[in-house]
């Protein structure tokens, strides 16, 4: 067995594709729009990740509100620099919820609330302003 992808519904698929790709990185690999059913399939995947780990994003054309789905969890992705990383995500307009204090963690909400953290890859950076006394935001 290994993992193929996480499905994830989205209410806006240019919004939602704007955080996945221009501002954490990923890459489409393929879409396929579904008449019959009504939705369009996304697949993304990080650079150099593609066909091992993939994040299937489902927009339904029929709009419908989907909640913020705690019980999903998030997802998690291993970053090169922690600091730098919240730092362009913010300059993009992202909200760091759970901020790098640790120098090691952080989480963002997408534009459909799902919770991503962000790793550090290897051991954790030494604590750095701001995020050292930046307070959490919201929910992560």
């Amino acid at each position: 067995m290994r993992f193929l992808h996480t499905m994830v519904r989205v209410t806006d698929i240019e919004q939602s594709l704007d955080f996945y790709c221009n501002k954490l990185g990923l890459r489409e690999i393929r879409r396929k729009d579904v008449p019959q059913g009504r939705y369009t399939l996304v697949f993304l995947a990080a650079p150099g990740q593609e066909g091992v780990a993939e994040i299937e994003l489902t927009y339904n054309w029929d709009k419908e509100p989907y909640g913020e789905g705690r019980n999903f969890g998030h997802l998690a992705f291993a970053v090169d620099d922690i600091y730098a990383t919240c730092e362009r995500l913010m300059a993009g307009g992202v909200t760091i919820n759970r901020p790098p204090r640790d120098g090691y963690m952080a989480f963002v909400r997408s534009p459909d609330n799902v919770s991503v953290e962000l790793l550090q890859k290897g051991e954790a950076k030494p604590p750095q302003e701001p995020w050292a006394s930046m307070p959490n935001t919201g929910k992560w």
